[in-house]
């Protein structure tokens, strides 16, 4: 079984900074890409950034040079600094990660619970 377990959303005002942590558990053996979405009300589920196990990132439009995808290895965790927030960026965030489970077995896509992130003066 393997887990991800999201944390630091919250509510924060126009221009205000959040940091949220994803951390994986369970019977891992490695793990591959981990990337962040996030779902509006009403909207379907987005890309926000992705980042490979040798540190490439990649960013959605909307919030490159705002936010900023890491991961610790070591700890199976995946950060989302985010920056300058706006309205526009209320969302649901989910944190997806491609897990190995064995050596030499298929990688398999594992989400999230999702935290709610509240940008409102």
């Amino acid at each position: 079984q393997v887990q991800l377990v999201e944390s630091g959303g919250g509510l924060v005002q126009p221009g205000g900074s959040l940091r949220l942590s994803c951390a994986a558990s369970g019977s891992i053996f490695s793990i591959n890409e981990m990337g962040w979405y996030r779902q509006g009300t009403g909207k379907e589920r987005d890309l926000v950034a992705h980042i490979t196990s040798g540190g490439t990132t990649n960013y959605a439009d909307s919030v490159k040079g705002r936010f900023t995808i890491s991961r610790d290895n070591a700890k199976n965790t995946v950060y989302l600094q985010m920056n300058s927030l706006s309205p526009e960026d209320t969302a649901v965030y989910y944190c997806n990660a491609l897990i190995f489970r064995s050596r030499g077995g298929l990688q398999h896509s594992y989400w999230g619970q999702g935290t709610q992130v509240t940008v409102s003066s």
